[in-house]
């Protein structure tokens, strides 16, 4: 299961990850009406809107509850900010990171059977296949998810984040981020080798296979059913407490503190991440509301 909880928390709790064309998938019939919450103090608002970094092509999730939201807010806070036309931020910082003298060659740290699948994915990479050698795990698992994300169908710049960047900038409205390219990367390098083995053995599953999990994920956040996302990470992060704390716990902790920061300043900002992070017992908005804040659903 943990591969499982690593892909979704790329594609709804973590990076938001460059794209590749992708076939077109089936439409979509209903529109989506993910949940959006609001916290406020008598001179700030804060809209807080769960996301998911990759979507279908033409999928349709906005309202007039989130449009209202996005025309009252007076500047857009994401986690990180990744420009797909423009992403050499996220590479420099991805190279920064992801070289490595010591590991064996790529190949040896997947198990056997799955060697082929590894050779597929990098050779639709289109990145050299030696480069992979001298590649840390998790770095190389995060190019080849992008190939498996986009073989069932889902593009960065159809993602939540890019969309509302537009919005907010086709009306000069500022856009900040909560963590850095590098700062959010370096969760995945500390991650322990055995976790970034297991997270490479996930990025080469078939699309058949990969379809299917990430539906499940894609149909809770359409609904916005909390209660699905939360149960969702849960499950699969049950046997890994540290995995836990780095990748969840410890950046809800940061992002609440942000917010109650934030609430001491007039004005009405949104905020945008990953619905993973504002669902659960530990999520950002249980961590406000701890905190003697109220916490509105408006969707």
């Amino acid at each position: 299961m943990f591969f499982k909880f690593l892909k979704r928390f790329l594609a709804a709790a973590g990076i938001a990850s460059a794209s590749w064309a992708a076939p077109q998938p089936a439409p979509i019939l209903a529109p989506a009406r993910p949940a959006l919450w609001e916290v406020s103090d008598p001179d700030t608002t804060i809209y807080l809107f769960g996301t998911i970094h990759l979507l279908p092509a033409n999928y349709s999730w906005r309202s007039p509850a989130l449009d209202n939201a996005i025309a009252k807010s007076d500047e857009l806070y994401v986690e990180t900010i990744v420009d797909p036309r423009h992403p050499e931020g996220i590479r420099n910082a991805l190279f920064a990171l992801d070289n490595s003298q010591s590991l064996p060659p790529i190949a040896d740290r997947v198990a056997p059977a799955r060697r082929p699948l590894l050779e597929a994915a990098i050779a639709k990479s289109g990145l050299p296949r030696e480069s992979f050698d001298k590649m840390e795990t998790w770095a190389a698992a995060f190019r080849l998810l992008g190939v498996q994300f986009a073989q069932i169908g889902l593009q960065g710049e159809n993602g939540v984040e890019q969309t509302l960047k537009e919005a907010f900038a086709a009306n000069g409205k500022p856009i900040g981020q909560l963590e850095t390219n590098a700062e959010q990367l370096a969760y995945f390098d500390s991650l322990p080798e055995a976790s970034q083995r297991a997270l490479l053995e996930g990025s080469i599953e078939p699309a058949q296979v990969a379809g299917p999990d990430f539906a499940k994920m894609l149909s809770g956040w359409a609904k916005g059913d909390v209660n699905e996302i939360a149960k969702t990470f849960n499950r699969d992060l049950s046997d890994s407490p540290d995995l836990t704390q780095t990748l969840l716990m410890k950046r809800n902790a940061n992002w609440s503190s942000w917010i109650e920061g934030r609430l001491k300043q007039p004005g009405t900002v949104m905020i945008a991440v990953g619905a993973g992070h504002l669902a659960g017992h530990d999520s950002v908005l249980s961590r406000l509301r701890d905190q003697g804040f109220t916490v509105t659903r408006l969707q």
